[in-house]
């Protein structure tokens, strides 16, 4: 599975690198130490696994509502990295334009954060997405799309879900917010990233008691709508973390290979424009 010649695609990573690009004072974490991960050495990372793109994601932690890292990152990638950038909910038009001019492909909406009561005014951003075709990237938490649910379908932006939908893992499937997730398939312009499972777990790696919302995922989305993540440099990671075994752990959750060709790289290279 984890073999150069196999095309990857790693829909979501960060990059922190606060020596050239330092973080604002007021900010909601300080990423340090091993969290810092660098556009040089993602590229190393990406290089040892044979991973061809990445969707670099502006990450709340460290840089909040500054991307310029990310957007320096994607910049000088050559068309190997797109970014989703982080924005006030007033963002305009233009200022989402010249974002997507310069390779960004979507903005979050982080109510695992920032709470969903936060984005209950987000719906002319959502509008201003949706005209440019534009991604809402949504990370939610246990049972919160069932209040953002409405605002979403409504809108009728591209959603992309972070993690699995982060669901409690000591609720079982039938848990609303896993099953609002669910529901959102039927959409047809939702799609699930596959990625973190550590947060959709109590158990240790490989986080069986995680597999059982994968496997949901894969009966409700299909391959053709969903993508896996690594989530690097895996930051505030509650146990030790390693990009060779979550690729490996992929393959077992998903030992399909049509799916996980899929999965890995058609969905993704359709789905945000990589080319290459």
């Amino acid at each position: 599975m984890d073999t150069p010649d196999h095309p990857k695609i790693d829909c979501h990573v960060h990059i922190f690198d606060p020596a050239r690009f330092p973080y604002p004072q007021d900010n909601f974490y300080q990423p340090t130490g091993h969290e810092i991960g660098t556009a040089a050495q993602l590229g190393q990372v990406l290089d040892a696994h044979g991973v061809q793109h990445a969707l670099i994601v502006g990450p709340n932690s460290g840089y909040g509502f500054d991307n310029r890292c990310l957007l320096d990152a994607v910049a000088h990638s050559a068309g190997r990295y797109k970014g989703v950038a982080v924005v006030p909910l007033d963002t305009s038009l233009a200022e989402l334009q010249d974002l997507q001019a310069a390779g960004v492909v979507g903005v979050t909406l982080n109510a695992a954060l920032l709470g969903v009561d936060y984005y209950r005014a987000a719906g002319p951003l959502l509008e201003r997405l949706r005209q440019l075709g534009l991604w809402a990237q949504v990370q939610v938490q246990n049972d919160d799309l069932v209040v953002l649910k409405p605002l979403l379908v409504d809108s009728g932006a591209r959603l992309l879900f972070d993690h699995c939908g982060r669901p409690n893992p000591t609720a079982g499937l039938g848990q609303p917010g896993f099953q609002a997730l669910l529901g959102l398939a039927e959409t047809g312009r939702a799609v699930v990233k596959i990625s973190s499972l550590a947060k959709t777990s109590v158990q240790p790696f490989p986080h069986p008691d995680a597999w059982p919302f994968v496997q949901a995922l894969l009966d409700a989305y299909t391959p053709k709508a969903l993508v896996w993540a690594s989530d690097w440099p895996f930051l505030r990671a509650p146990e030790r973390i390693d990009y060779g075994p979550l690729l490996a752990l992929f393959g077992r959750v998903v030992p399909d290979a049509a799916a996980q060709q899929a999965m890995l790289w058609d969905t993704p290279r359709r789905l945000f424009g990589f080319t290459g």
